[in-house]
């Protein structure tokens, strides 16, 4: 039995039993979680465009600075290494020379392994990044789905619970 009030044609439609009310109060929170969802779902995919626009350019001076800073500590430790594993005093310049031009091409050949894994890493992070946002998206858009599966579970408990009264 329901009680139903008119007045200026607003029609309010109150339930009599408790199970009537219950079913009209789960009936109310279920249209109430979609919204919501929705806008976690918004929010989360914001987030993370900003988490991928701050890391950027982090990354890029990352790898800046270790071509920067890294790649000439690397030659000149190389340059002193051989100057100390050579066994004779140089007499002449060509040994000095000899040295320096080894140096030189151990530290180039050190500048391009360290390029190639320099570049290496950055496209295992640009992956890496890609994944993490494709699985940020994956967790949001199950979020939604159970979300929007667990209103449907209530309100099909209430239509039950609904049917079962008389």
């Amino acid at each position: 039995m329901s009680l139903t009030l008119r007045k200026r044609h607003i029609v309010v439609e109150m339930p009599a039993t408790w199970m009537g009310r219950m079913k009209a109060q789960a009936t109310r929170a279920g249209d109430r979680l979609v919204p919501v969802a929705d806008q976690a779902k918004v929010a989360a995919a914001h987030r993370i465009e900003d988490a991928r626009y701050w890391a950027a350019p982090k990354l890029e001076g990352a790898a800046h600075r270790v071509e920067d800073q890294l790649a000439p500590a690397v030659s000149a430790l190389l340059i002193q290494a051989a100057s100390r594993i050579d066994p004779t005093p140089a007499r002449s310049r060509r040994w000095p020379t000899l040295v320096l031009v080894t140096g030189l091409a151990l530290g180039a050949a050190g500048y391009m392994f360290y390029r190639r894994n320099a570049q290496q890493w950055t496209d295992h992070m640009k992956d890496s990044a890609s994944d993490a946002s494709r699985w940020a998206s994956e967790r949001v858009d199950q979020t939604a789905e159970k979300v929007s599966s667990n209103a449907d579970k209530a309100a099909d408990k209430v239509d039950q619970a609904a049917k079962k009264m008389p």
